[in-house]
């Protein structure tokens, strides 16, 4: 995914300004930033949920905006970070709605739709949930249900609003991990955004850092989580290491500027 001069408003208010950046793919990318930077506005104009008033976002070379909905919906999913679903749905119920981009006439479960789900539940390890209620489940079930719902639309990118937000430390690795294998096995490309900067560095292979609707900087996480910038993005001051395993950036002893 291609994004030139892309310029995004919110009523009359800009909020993303001449911003141009790349989305590769197999990848994951990590969008950073303090509140209110564009992040999420951003996540959603690739998505195709908002429209932008300038500048183009281009899908394997077509304008995002042209693609017909139903062939986006197989070609990208995304999960906000807040979720509304009628009391009493079930598991299966909801997983099965990502199959509504490959049903005709009455929109019956065909025997390829329920592979799909089946794979998907698996992959999420959700199977013995499938009877279950949504409104029964904890946070980070749901959140595994909802990573579900998006791999039975079989999309090559995923795309995730804050998909920890909620959630305690141990569900939130269990998500990025299922993520990471995600990406590493079944060859989805996944952007995202995260507030956990250490979090962003090991889950990802690629970091964009954000402040005010513009792009400070992008690349691999080392060169991206560095002392500077996180002055500069973030107004705070910090310490930085280098995990010996993975050399991946490790920020701590955080100080407000």
């Amino acid at each position: 995914m291609v994004i030139k001069d892309l310029q995004l408003s919110y009523d009359k208010d800009i909020v993303i300004e001449d911003l141009s950046i790349e989305i590769k793919e197999g990848k994951i990318t990590t969008i950073i930033g303090p509140n209110g930077c564009g992040k999420s506005t951003l996540l959603k104009a690739m998505s195709r949920i908002l429209e932008p008033i300038q500048g183009e976002i281009l899908l394997d070379g077509k304008d995002l905006f042209t693609i017909p909905t139903k062939d986006i919906a197989k070609r990208l999913a995304f999960l906000p970070q807040s979720q509304d679903v009628l009391n009493g749905l079930t598991v299966f119920e909801l997983i099965s709605y990502g199959r509504y981009p490959y049903q005709k006439g009455l929109g019956k479960l065909s025997e390829k739709d329920h592979l799909a789900i089946h794979k998907a539940m698996t992959l999420t390890h959700v199977e013995d949930l499938k009877n279950r209620s949504i409104d029964q489940l904890s946070g980070g079930q749901r959140q595994r249900v909802w990573i579900a719902m998006s791999l039975a639309q079989e999309t090559k990118m995923i795309f995730l609003d804050e998909p920890t937000t909620y959630l305690d430390i141990a569900h939130q690795l269990d998500v990025l991990h299922l993520l990471k294998d995600l990406n590493q096995n079944a060859g989805k490309t996944i952007v995202m955004v995260l507030h956990d900067i250490n979090q962003a560095a090991f889950f990802s292979d690629d970091v964009i850092a954000i402040k005010e609707g513009q792009v400070v900087k992008s690349g691999p996480g080392e060169s991206v989580i560095t002392k500077k910038i996180i002055q500069d993005v973030f107004e705070v001051d910090v310490d930085i290491m280098f995990d010996q395993a993975t050399n991946k950036p490790i920020t701590y002893n955080y100080k407000r500027l």
